[in-house]
């Protein structure tokens, strides 16, 4: 057993690295074009920097939230380390300057804060972003998305190791990551690495296009200032399929996630938004997104799809027989519900995908590679003739019961596929 003694000398050590850590970091040239990004990774709390430069003595347990990585306002408003240049503006403004910014995923859970900013309640749902006293951040209700295809954009990363090594991959326009999951960004999300502390991460989907919609409303410097929450750490509530997240504020002009809105909530709300020069604040992929719902995704199965030639059924349907937990194959669970789904059954799809991570990466890269080359949403098992086990099946017919109370068309209705044994 350490003594106290010990464990300070620990905390103390782990404060010291943080420093040189973070030393190291301002003294790179801005940007830090080709640097390692070793150089800023770390185990441990980042304490902020004080004035007078004394190494901080603060219990481990009291550590500050960690709200991005360097954990300080000094770093990420460091003109060096801006991610735009025309002009310099720090990740945390979530500023886009090119389509292919938006860097394509898939996984969860994750967070999604596109619609938040007015207080709903009572009369819907309240997805609420208030300030917090220093004015920083602000405190917004976000949905939980528990799985699904999702963005990252390249210029908001607010982890700062995570963003070089993402660069590295993807080039500055993140044209070099058109592949899901090929950005590393996307695995320090879904393998809950990107922000010490966080439950999940706030990122963009379609998920709840189908029923919140998709549009835009600019607004100018002189309006209130917004929450910049992309990459930003949430917590999970004690309301189901609600998540909190601390999104730092900015002040400059931006565009709102909705039309005919106005920028100026009142009180101490913001919105959730963003800024393009040109373009929208959103994803514009040149096709239909695999596994997405509504009229952005791809089709369901048809009878009509070509299997490519060579593809390596084998590899899909053992990537479907994964069952982490037991005797349900989360593979054709998710599928069943995943590219129906609405914001209205968010813990079907968590019943029913939740596992899915648990399984082996590269089997659900497989699948994922079909899809895209299909162009079709959840037929993967369909196009190779994989077939779930009784467990799965009636798993499935629960769920696609479940979706239908909730007045979802299932992909059982569409397609005939996926329909499981307990229902006709």
């Amino acid at each position: 057993m350490k003594t106290f003694a010990t464990k300070l000398d620990d905390r103390i050590l782990r404060a010291a690295l943080a420093l040189l850590l973070l030393a190291a970091a301002l003294a790179l040239p801005r940007h830090a074009r080709g640097a390692d990004p070793a150089l800023l990774r770390q185990s441990g709390p980042v304490f902020p920097i004080r004035p007078d430069a004394r190494l901080p003595i603060v219990p481990y347990a009291a550590a500050p939230e960690v709200h991005f990585v360097p954990n300080t306002f000094r770093f990420w408003n460091d003109p060096r380390f801006a991610t735009t240049t025309d002009p310099p503006k720090p990740a945390y403004a979530d500023v886009v300057e090119a389509p292919t910014g938006f860097l394509p995923c898939q996984g969860g859970p994750f967070a999604l804060c596109y619609y938040s900013g007015p207080d709903g309640s009572p009369a819907s749902e309240n997805l609420s972003c208030r300030v917090t006293p220093n004015g920083r951040f602000a405190d917004c209700r976000c949905y939980e998305i528990p799985y699904g295809a999702y963005f990252v954009l390249n210029t908001s990363i607010l982890n700062y190791p995570v963003y070089l090594e993402t660069l590295e991959a993807c080039g500055e326009d993140g044209s070099g990551c058109s592949a899901t999951n090929s950005a590393p960004v996307c695995d320090y999300i879904n393998e809950n690495r990107f922000i010490p502390g966080a439950d999940l991460i706030s990122t963009f989907s379609f998920d709840c296009v189908p029923t919140d919609g998709l549009g835009s409303t600019s607004c100018t410097r002189s309006d209130p200032p917004y929450a910049g929450c992309m990459t930003a750490p949430c917590k999970r509530t004690d309301e189901p399929g609600i998540v909190e997240c601390s999104c730092p504020t900015y002040d400059g002009p931006y565009q709102v996630g909705q039309s005919e809105v106005s920028c100026d909530l009142g009180d101490d709300l913001v919105w959730s938004a963003a800024y393009a020069a040109d373009g929208p604040t959103f994803p514009q992929p040149p096709s239909c997104i695999p596994d997405a719902p509504g009229t952005l995704g791809c089709p369901l199965y048809s009878s009509s799809t070509t299997l490519p030639q060579g593809t390596d059924c084998a590899t899909i349907c053992e990537a479907y027989a994964c069952a982490p937990n037991g005797s349900i194959e989360p593979g054709y669970t998710c599928d069943a519900t995943l590219c129906t789904g609405q914001c209205n059954d968010r813990e079907l799809v968590g019943e029913a995908c939740g596992d899915l991570p648990q399984c082996p990466a590269d089997g659900t890269a497989a699948i994922i590679a079909l899809e895209k080359q299909v162009g079709c949403s959840c037929c993967a098992s369909q196009l190779c003739g994989c077939t779930p086990n009784a467990a799965t099946n009636a798993a499935i017919g629960a769920l696609v019961d479940a979706q239908r109370a909730s007045g979802i068309t299932t992909q059982c209705d569409v397609n005939g596929t996926l329909c499981g044994t307990a229902t006709p």
